[in-house]
């Protein structure tokens, strides 16, 4: 089988960032459920003000598991601000100030959430921080919505997260408790939060108490809510053009990239392989499954696309073997869920979608308009919104959305 000229695919989604050197500025002290662990503020790169790392001190966060060759590993500064821990605990995660996060005229905060494979450096700082084509396109800026936002006097802040696809109630908790740490810094009733994909998922989980019994039920904080590329009614993508995605991911056919397979074996070169740790079907990828949902009833399947039935219903193929799609759903997909549980009709949900398939190095979304991971009525889905406040839909692909200019001056707007 001839190899697949995949070498800088994890540039297009992967994590690449110098180690800063700054060093804890204060002792940690405990607040209510979090505890403050360290503050960062000098030497941080990217143009933030203050980092400070906390942990939830809920005994319902253990460990999750990391793909075992590193790729999900933290890395560069974010592997600092973790404590210069590779595979940080599920219950550590960053909160990120910007400049004039203490000063903004606007008067209401505003969280900035990342989706999976991110961070809140590359996400909204400098999205050049993992290279060429690590954000959608050959060339990328270096600078973000962060400093938009900030240069108009909003009092920015962002999360960070340990796990980099970590399970969905986890994200969900964070974010409550970055919500109510935002409030008590700036004295502010409620907080605008700004998701993007997965980070849009999650967010809008804490909105809608979708929680476990342990977990934090929506207390009123959050005046408005903003989805970049949210899948709003799932995707399934990888299943969709599974064995394309393969190639990226299994090290025998030369795959380094940090993403759950559709599949638990595959042949390279000649020789069949098995990775069930990076399938959906492992471990590894705990807030993956969250997400899944079946389009193939609204949109056919690319049938010319190697092993394609046996890759989204389960079977052996060709080249590759999987239980399929449904097996994952089953495992723990959210979607119906969140939609059951519906938004309250006292927070406005905001829905900013793309339709142009353009993915630099990926294999893009193209059975149904997309913006090359999830498709714009997936995006754009009304089910389980009380208060849908606005729908947009850009020129753009599933990485931009969160540094594009177009996109950048929408969600300036619909904040106010």
């Amino acid at each position: 089988m001839r190899r697949r000229p995949w070498g800088r695919l994890p540039a297009a989604l992967g994590l690449v960032a110098a180690i800063v050197l700054a060093a804890p500025a204060a002792p940690a002290s405990a607040t209510g459920s979090v505890t403050l662990e360290a503050t960062y503020a000098s030497g941080l790169q990217n143009g933030w003000a203050q980092v400070e790392r906390y942990k939830d001190n809920s005994t319902a966060f253990v460990a999750e598991t990391y793909p075992s060759d590193g790729r999900g590993d933290q890395t560069g500064q974010t592997k600092h601000l973790f404590g210069d821990v590779a595979r940080p605990h599920s219950s550590r995660f960053l909160l990120y100030s910007a400049p004039g996060w203490q000063t903004g005229a606007k008067p209401v905060p505003v969280l900035l959430v990342h989706g999976a494979n991110q961070t809140a450096d590359q996400a909204w700082a400098n999205p050049n921080a993992a290279g060429a084509y690590g954000c959608g396109q050959a060339s990328c800026p270096t600078t973000g919505l962060m400093q938009s936002l900030s240069g108009k006097g909003y009092k920015v802040f962002a999360i960070g997260f340990p796990h980099t696809t970590g399970d969905g109630y986890y994200w969900s908790e964070q974010i409550a408790d970055a919500v109510s740490l935002i409030r008590a810094k700036t004295g502010a009733s409620q907080v605008d939060v700004v998701g993007w994909s997965k980070g849009a998922f999650n967010a809008r989980m804490y909105v809608s108490s979708l929680r476990k019994s342990w977990g934090t039920a929506y207390r009123g904080d959050v005046r408005k809510l903003i989805l970049l590329g949210g899948p709003n009614k799932g995707f399934d993508w990888g299943y969709r053009h599974g064995w394309t995605h393969d190639f990226a991911i299994f090290p025998e056919c030369g795959g380094t990239l940090n993403a759950p397979a559709p599949h638990t074996k595959m042949v390279c070169y000649g020789l069949w392989r098995t990775h069930t740790d990076l399938s959906y079907e492992g471990d590894a990828y705990p807030g993956s499954d969250d997400m899944l949902y079946r389009w193939d009833d609204v949109y056919p399947l690319p049938a010319t696309e190697q092993d394609w039935y046996t890759t989204y219903y389960g079977g052996t193929g060709f080249y590759t073997a999987g239980r399929g799609i449904q097996y994952a759903i089953d495992r723990g997909s959210l979607v119906v869920p969140l939609i059951n549980a519906g938004t309250p009709a006292s927070v406005p949900v905001y829905q900013l979608c793309g339709n142009t398939p353009d993915m630099a190095l990926l294999h893009n979304e193209h059975t149904g308009p997309s913006d090359g991971a999830v498709f714009v009525a997936s995006c754009s889905a009304p089910d389980g919104i009380a208060n849908r406040a606005a729908t947009a839909v850009l020129g753009l692909n599933h990485l931009k959305l969160g540094w594009a200019s177009s996109s950048m001056s929408q969600v300036a707007t619909w904040l106010g």
